[in-house]
C-alpha cells in the first residue's frame, strides 16, 4: 500500500482476538462478552484475567489471581524515594511515566526478551502482569499523598483492587457504593482495541523491550488530552460554563467556532458510547443513593450532552466515555488532574494483554512513509549558498 492516510485511519495494524468494536450499533466487546455485562456482573480482576487469558476464569484460578495482585502492591523505598523528589507541581502522568519506567531498575525482568526467539515463557508474562497491575494504583494513591507532604498509607491485603486503591487515595475506608463504581470504571477502561495508546504498547513490546517500558510508552500516548486527558478536560469544561442554563449557548459558541466540545464523539461510535451510557446510570444510581444531594455539574453535564446530541446527533456525534467518567470521580473527591492516571491504572489490563498477544507473534514493526521532500540534489559548500 503507498497510499498515505493520516492517522493510519482505517488501516489494519494488527491481528487480535482481545476485544472488538462495532461502532454504527455501539457495542463493544471483551473476548466475545459485551461490556454491559462484564459491568454488571463482572469485578475489575476478573475482567483482567479474562482480558489476559481469554476465558472468564474458574472461581480457583480467580482466587488465585487475586491473592497475587494483592501480593504485589507494595513497592520498594527507592520508588517513594523516587516519587519524593518529584516536584509536587507535576502533573500525575508524568509521574507515573517516570515511576514506571523506574521500575526495571529495581524490578529486573528481561529474561525473555534477549534475542529474537519469541517469548513462550507464559510464566514469565504472568509474573510481570501481575506486578506491573498491581503496582500501578498502589503508585498513583501514594502521589496523592506525596506531592501534598504526607507519607502514604500503605496497602491492604484485605480488601480488593477498587477498595484498596480508594484507600490509598484517601486514607479512609471506602464506601461501598463508591468502591463499586470504581470497580465498574476500572472495567469500562480497561481495554477499546487498537487505540492510540495500545499501537503504542505494541510498537513498543515489539521491539523486546521491557514490559516496564512498554507500559511507560503507553502512558505517554495515553497522556495527551485527545486520548485519556479529555476526561480533565471535560471537569474544566463543566466549571467554565457555571450551570445548566448556559449549556446552549455555550455549545452553540464552540460549534460556531470549530471548536471542541469535550467529551462529545468517538472515531469508532457514529452512536452514543455503550461506556457513557452504563456510567450515566451510575450517575444516577449515585444522585439517587445521596437524595438528589451532589454537585450542580451533573445538573450542568446533562444539559450539555442535550444541547450538543440536539445539534450533533445527525453526524453521529455523541457523548463518549470520558464526558461522565470524570464527574463520577469529582464526585469522589478526586483531584482531575488525576483522572487520566486512573484511566491508566485500568487501561493497563488491555496494554498488557497485547503485550502478551505481540510477543505470541512478533515481528518489529516498521511501516513507511510517503516521501514529499526535495528530489536529489548536490551539497553546496557554506561560501557559496
Amino acid at each position: 500500500m503507498s497510499e498515505y492516510l493520516p492517522g493510519l485511519a482505517g488501516v489494519p495494524a494488527t491481528q487480535s482476538n482481545i476485544s472488538d468494536i462495532d461502532g454504527e450499533k455501539g457495542v463493544l466487546y471483551y473476548r466475545g462478552y459485551p461490556i454491559e455485562q462484564l459491568a454488571e456482573h463482572s469485578s475489575f480482576e476478573e475482567t483482567t484475567l479474562l482480558l489476559l487469558d481469554g476465558e472468564l476464569p474458574v472461581s480457583g484460578d480467580l482466587v488465585d489471581f487475586d491473592r497475587e495482585l494483592r501480593a504485589n502492591r507494595r513497592v520498594k523505598f527507592h520508588i517513594e524515594e523516587l516519587m519524593k523528589n518529584l516536584p509536587s507541581t507535576g502533573h500525575p502522568m508524568d509521574m507515573l511515566q517516570t515511576a514506571m519506567a523506574s521500575l526495571s531498575m529495581f524490578y529486573p525482568g528481561n529474561e525473555c526478551l534477549t534475542g529474537k526467539d519469541v517469548c513462550e515463557d507464559l510464566n514469565y508474562i504472568h509474573r510481570m502482569t501481575v506486578k506491573i497491575i498491581a503496582r500501578m494504583g498502589t503508585i498513583v494513591a501514594m502521589w496523592e499523598h506525596l506531592r501534598n507532604g504526607y507519607e502514604p498509607p500503605a496497602p491492604r491485603t484485605d480488601l480488593n483492587y477498587a477498595e484498596n486503591f480508594l484507600y490509598m487515595l484517601t486514607g479512609e475506608q471506602p464506601d461501598p457504593l463508591l468502591a463499586h463504581i470504581m470497580d465498574v470504571c476500572l472495567i469500562l477502561h480497561a481495554e477499546h482495541t487498537i487505540n492510540a495508546s495500545t499501537f503504542s504498547t505494541l510498537v513498543t513490546a515489539s521491539t523486546l523491550a521491557s514490559p516496564y517500558s512498554v507500559i511507560a510508552a503507553a502512558i505517554g500516548t495515553l497522556s495527551g488530552p485527545l486520548h485519556g486527558g479529555a476526561n480533565q478536560r471535560v471537569l474544566e469544561m463543566l466549571h467554565e460554563i457555571g450551570s445548566p442554563d448556559r449549556a446552549e449557548a455555550y455549545v452553540e459558541k464552540k460549534l460556531a467556532n470549530k471548536q471542541v466540545v469535550w467529551g462529545m464523539g468517538h472515531r469508532e461510535y457514529k452512536t452514543k458510547d455503550p461506556r457513557a451510557t452504563i456510567l450515566q446510570g451510575l450517575v444516577a444510581k449515585l444522585k439517587e443513593a445521596r437524595g438528589g444531594d451532589v454537585n450542580p455539574l451533573m445538573e450542568t453535564a446533562l444539559a450539555v450532552e442535550k444541547a450538543a446530541e440536539e445539534r450533533l446527533a445527525h453526524k453521529g456525534v455523541y457523548a463518549n466515555v470520558d464526558f461522565y467518567s470524570g464527574i463520577l470521580y469529582h464526585e469522589m473527591g478526586i483531584p482531575a488532574d488525576q483522572f487520566t492516571a486512573i484511566f491508566a491504572i485500568a487501561r493497563t489490563a488491555g496494554w498488557l494483554a497485547h503485550w502478551r498477544e505481540q510477543l505470541g507473534d512478533n515481528r518489529i514493526f516498521r511501516p513507511t512513509q510517503v516521501y514529499t521532500g526535495h528530489p536529489a540534489r548536490d551539497y553546496v559548500p557554506l561560501a557559496g549558498r
